[in-house]
């Protein structure tokens, strides 16, 4: 029997970029999440979102490799998740990838990571991704709880999509959170101005498609919350790779390529 084919809409190729333990922390979680042993700094992944497989191709790029392999593997990617670490001030090194992958339109994500650590600073991190050029940074989760005990993440799609039960669930957090929503909403709203739909009344699916087209022509920058020390989920980053990057076919540049 052949291999099975693969519709080249459902892969991602995807690069890790930022401090080198950072990446390869994410890249270990990856592999240990597919069950494939090792340490290299490629991992492949077969994931599912929306009743649809997925083929997740990951390659971990540090800040310490020479600028113009840098440059290089940031352009044929096509798509580029910035790894940051809440506790750590942004470097010039990391600025500088995130706006390369601006200049060659490559779509982007960006994980923060140590939201456990005493000096972890959420704000600090958007912000960071505000002063990159061409950066709408959109976060689709929020601490919940910040420094110790740092208790996980608030996901503020689902959050709002079962508004009753989560207000009851979060008790305090819920008004940070529905802050939050508030201005998820409104950026990606204020990008389609001429869509009927209002807030808080846009359905979820419409969202889901408004952050996708917004991230592949690289208006916005979907922000995730790295998940609690004590929890090996990377559910929510691999289902935010299917939804908002693009496949190799969405991607206009004749360096990249359907074989990563």
């Amino acid at each position: 029997m052949g291999a099975k084919a693969i519709d080249p809409q459902t892969i991602r190729n995807v690069t890790l970029v930022g401090d080198p333990d950072e990446t390869i922390r994410v890249a270990h979680l990856l592999r240990r999440r597919c069950g494939q042993p090792g340490s290299g700094a490629r991992v492949t992944v077969g994931w599912t979102t929306g009743r649809v497989e997925h083929t997740i191709r990951i390659a971990a790029l540090t800040s310490h490799a020479p600028v113009a392999e840098l440059e290089r593997s940031i352009r044929v990617a096509d798509g580029v998740i910035a790894v940051v670490n809440a506790a750590a001030h942004p470097t010039s090194r990391l600025e500088t990838m995130l706006r390369v992958a601006d200049d060659y339109q490559v779509a982007r994500l960006c994980l923060i990571n140590g939201l456990d650590h005493p000096a972890a600073d959420f704000d600090r991190c958007v912000r960071t991704i505000a002063d990159t050029r061409g950066a709408v940074p959109l976060a689709l989760q929020i601490p919940l709880g910040a420094h110790p005990p740092f208790e996980g993440v608030i996901d503020l799609l689902s959050l709002w999509a079962h508004e009753p039960l989560a207000a009851e669930l979060y008790g305090g957090q819920w008004a940070v959170g529905e802050r939050w929503y508030g201005k998820l909403v409104k950026t990606v709203i204020e990008q389609a101005p001429s869509d009927p739909n209002v807030f808080p009344d846009i359905p979820l699916d419409w969202l889901h498609h408004r952050i996708r087209s917004l991230t592949r022509i690289g208006e916005v920058v979907p922000v995730l919350c790295g998940a609690a020390p004590t929890s090996d989920d990377s559910a929510t980053l691999l289902d935010a790779i299917a939804r908002y990057l693009p496949s190799p076919m969405d991607v206009c540049q004749p360096e990249h390529a359907l074989d990563y």
